[in-house]
């Protein structure tokens, strides 16, 4: 069934032609792309295993999963769809709901594919049924990894004769003249290797002695007594931790009014602060920073609740 695309704007049908892009490029850097109403692709690593029925090795990866439970706008899509689209927040989110709306239709007539990630279809039960797409590794750390197949190795016993007795005519048994020479070698590199071992280890002994009376006498003159110690000093050290997610309250053209914004926060209760100037020369402000994404987007919900809709999540690695 071929699905028409309603009359958007070129940007929207553009981004829903390319969406899985966007999540695949979001997936090599988060372990979560959420596509909002729609459901969530988590990342899980894997170690580095051995398929005994390819005797192949294979790097460690990222197992793609698919939680259709997690619809919840985290702001990540779509502030990556912005900044590299150069478009506002605001139409990148009117971009996904478009793709989103055209995934659900074409999913009621058939699997939908999204290239390099997976295949999407409903189950009998008009449950969303994920299959991930395997040859794609999404581990920054194991690029250039590959697959590595090796041969078996065939084992071969070889039957060794065990070692004869020369008999004489006489009928008494007497060893080879090799084995004779071989036995006395034998003996005498014994007793060379002994011999020897017992006057390196009196050699060290002699000289352990000389070196625990030099020792001695040395820590006899260097003996004293410190009358007044100087006191012991503890420095406390606090690591600073790193704060990666960023609640934007806004982008200023002047920086002036970038400043009066963070102290208007600030007299809020928030912990206001400019991050820096973005790619568009605008002064950005964040209502605080975060360094678990968690907190960031339980802050975020609230925020965009009671205080600002624009608010959004900025996640600078």
């Amino acid at each position: 069934m071929l699905v028409r695309l309603p009359k958007l704007p070129r940007i929207y049908i553009f981004v829903y032609m390319i969406l899985a892009n966007y999540i695949k490029d979001l997936l090599y850097r988060y372990d979560c792309v959420i596509v909002p109403n729609f459901g969530g692709f988590i990342t899980n690593r894997m170690s580095a295993s051995y398929n005994t029925n390819t005797s192949n090795f294979l790097p460690p990866f990222k197992q793609i999963a698919f939680n259709n439970n997690l619809k919840e706008n985290d702001g990540l899509l779509a502030n990556y769809i912005a900044s590299v689209e150069t478009i506002s927040f605001e139409d990148a989110n009117k971009a996904i709901a478009t793709a989103v709306n055209n995934w659900n239709v074409n999913l009621q007539n058939k699997s939908l594919e999204l290239e390099e990630v997976g295949v999407l279809s409903l189950n009998e039960n008009q449950q969303i049924i994920f299959e991930p797409n395997t040859s794609v590794n999404y581990l920054a750390e194991s690029f250039g990894l590959a697959n590595v197949t090796i041969s078996e190795i065939e084992r071969q016993k070889t039957i060794v004769k065990p070692l004869v007795p020369v008999i004489n005519t006489d009928n008494k048994k007497v060893l080879p003249t090799l084995l004779k020479y071989a036995a006395t070698a034998a003996i005498l590199l014994t007793l060379g290797y002994v011999g020897n071992n017992l006057y390196q280890q009196n050699k060290q002994n002699t000289i352990l002695a000389s070196q625990e009376k030099a020792l001695e006498k040395k820590i006899q003159a260097a003996t004293f007594t410190i009358a007044n110690p100087l006191p012991t000093i503890e420095l406390n050290v606090v690591k600073e931790v790193a704060k990666p997610y960023h609640i934007v309250a806004g982008a200023f053209q002047f920086p002036e009014n970038a400043n009066k914004k963070v102290n208007q926060l600030k007299k809020e209760g928030y912990q206001a602060s400019i991050i820096g100037v973005n790619k568009w020369g605008l002064t950005e402000v964040v209502f605080s920073s975060f360094a678990d994404r968690n907190d960031a987007i339980n802050e975020l919900y609230k925020i965009q609740d009671s205080v600002s809709k624009d608010a959004w999540l900025l996640v600078k690695k």
